[in-house]
């Protein structure tokens, strides 16, 4: 906490309560009358197992210290919103939440409470959602509009996450909760149960946020996520059970935290040291909404009231994301501690990336030169010929939502069992069996490591792939047949060599980038997201003057001519137009 907590003072009631319930006397028994055992091991039965850490607190001064980014807003005025709440001598101590006198005001969970929690009753009498925020920090700005950063306004800046509670899916669902189930409260279904779904007031085995982590804890998983996974695990305690989400992270996922980069509730928007993917990283729990339909919106409703990370510079903290694409560029942007890993597959090396390569803001952003529309609506200056008037289901046949003029991140990446595009599972970058937690298979050409012309950079490539224009086939070029009519392609409708290249077995990697171009590409010139992959291609060899080293040609691309400069499968691709064997090696490939 960022408040002062203080030790309860002799004759307080929270002293008298603590003379039994402190995890040495009282075994934590609760009965109205009868004997009640005061000896013997009591650390397995007692509410508070020797130690205090896994429980609400009480006692903290009063009114709270709301000019700081609580994540919570809590009662900032010195008094509950339930008038049967009642605070002493304006704090809160344990019988704020318990009549000692009085078992069942509560009929179901009983524990004395004063108030009937069904529906998180006795837990929102503080943990408010209105005023919808507290105080202000001019230090920090918001985005406001698109691609500006404006100062922020007061209260935005100290959100209220509770502001949207009532609307959100943990307040309203209506799933049963199997009672088998531990730690997700004692009501039976989860709109009842709300907070307690998630939280103990006491016990808590999260311990941080007092979540209720399973028990036994899940094995290489931290405490945050654990919460999460007890509903989220395609297991009982949801009936009908949910999409697993635990199932895809077994996947080529993104990774837990460890106990070198744990998630505080505090920590920096972008994430530079402390590099984790933990659930609250990318949902708000408190405002999540069920996404229910798959329109063209800027960000989907289980993202509703995340934190995100401004387009224009990378840093700016947007609260809440207004994009999909804000929340991703928490790691995916400036970050420092970005890695390329090999669990995920290869990885390109591009012509025109300069700087960080793993920095996508300059990638997506206002003054890339050619991009997927992530950032910013399609552009319309050049003719597009194969893109799809639908987007196409993981089956490759039937129409998903139709083509919107901008993309989110989630069209590419997310689990390849999705239910956004025709299948059973849950959507979202959880985890997929493709590379790059890609949702549909993408083959990237590649050349075997040495040098020319038996490998290298310009020698053969040795997984070319089948020419498969069938989108329904699962073929190498399965992503991209999403949006893109592969037999347009083909007919050489925008550029007139694809054909060719397909032929051979050439994949889209080798000449095209995903993301985008970056503001000043040197050589391609920008066009059509052509930047080749240096880690296949190599620049062209001349002949230069007779009994001299030859000449190197930088990459180049011309798209008026349709020509490219550089040297590929041990042919030199020349800029006239010509292909010749190039000077050290020719390779055994047909152009």
């Amino acid at each position: 906490m960022v408040n002062e907590v203080q030790e309860p003072t002799l004759g307080s009631s929270s002293n008298l309560c603590l003379s039994c319930h402190d995890g040495t006397v009282a075994p934590g028994t609760n009965v109205p009358y009868g004997t009640i055992k005061m000896s013997g091991t009591m650390f397995s039965t007692d509410l508070f197992v020797g130690t205090l850490q896994g429980m609400h607190p009480f006692n903290f001064k009063l009114p709270l210290n709301c000019t700081s980014d609580n994540l919570l807003a809590v009662v900032c005025t010195g008094q509950t919103a339930n008038g049967s709440v009642p605070l002493v001598n304006g704090n809160v101590q344990c019988n704020t939440c318990h009549n000692p006198h009085v078992e069942l005001t509560d009929p179901v969970a009983g524990d004395f409470l004063v108030v009937d929690n069904s529906s998180s009753a006795l837990c929102l009498s503080c943990h408010v959602s209105q005023p919808t925020s507290f105080g202000a920090n001019p230090m920090h700005s918001i985005r406001t509009g698109p691609g500006s950063a404006q100062p922020q306004n007061a209260a935005r800046d100290r959100a209220n996450s509770f502001a949207q509670w009532n609307q959100s899916v943990h307040a309203i669902d209506s799933h049963t909760l199997d009672k088998r189930a531990k730690g997700v409260g004692p009501y039976p279904t989860l709109r009842q149960n709300g907070c307690q779904s998630c939280h103990s007031s006491h016990n808590a085995n999260g311990v941080a946020q007092l979540l209720s982590s399973p028990k036994p804890p899940v094995p290489n998983m931290d405490a945050t996520t654990q919460a999460c996974i007890t509903c989220h695990n395609g297991g009982t305690a949801l009936s009908p059970a949910i999409p697993n989400i635990f199932a895809e992270f077994g996947k080529t996922g993104h990774p837990f935290p460890d106990g070198k980069n744990q998630h505080v509730a505090r920590e920096a928007v972008v994430l530079n040291n402390n590099r984790h993917a933990t659930c609250v990283d990318c949902h708000d729990p408190h405002a999540s909404k069920q996404t229910s339909t798959f329109a063209s919106v800027p960000i989907r409703g289980a993202q509703n009231e995340a934190v995100g990370v401004s387009g224009t510079d990378g840093v700016t903290k947007v609260k809440p994301a207004e994009n999909q694409y804000e929340t991703c560029l928490r790691c995916h942007g400036t970050s420092a501690g970005k890695q390329t890993l090999a669990v995920y597959g290869y990885a390109p090396e591009r012509a025109t990336i300069s700087g960080d390569p793993l920095n996508l803001v300059p990638q997506f952003g206002a003054l890339a030169k050619s991009a997927h529309p992530v950032f910013r609506d399609r552009q319309s200056a050049l003719p597009q010929p194969s893109v799809l008037k639908f987007m196409l289901n993981l089956d490759g046949r039937t129409p998903g939502r139709a083509m919107p003029t901008r993309l989110l991140c989630t069209d590419c990446h997310n689990s390849d069992d999705n239910r956004e595009s025709g299948g059973t599972g849950p959507a979202g970058p959880h985890g997929s069996k493709f590379s790059h937690i890609l949702e549909r298979r993408y083959e990237f050409s590649q050349v075997v490591p040495g040098l020319p012309p038996s490998g290298g950079p310009g020698s053969t490539i040795q997984n070319l792939q089948p020419l498969v224009l069938d989108a329904s086939a699962g073929g190498p070029y399965s992503l991209c047949a999403k949006c893109h009519d592969l037999n347009n392609v083909f007919a050489d409708a925008s550029f007139k060599k694809h054909s060719v290249h397909l032929k051979a077995g050439f994949s889209c990697s080798v000449c095209h980038t995903s993301h985008g171009m970056g503001s000043t590409p040197s050589n391609p010139g920008g066009d059509r997201l052509v930047s080749f992959d240096l880690r296949v291609v190599a620049p062209l060899e001349s002949s230069g003057v007779a009994g001299n080293k030859p000449a190197v040609a930088p990459i180049a691309y011309d798209r008026v001519s349709s020509t490219c400069t550089l040297r590929c499968h041990n042919f030199n691709h020349n800029s006239n137009g010509t292909v010749t064997p190039a000077l050290t090696g020719v390779g055994s490939a047909k152009h």
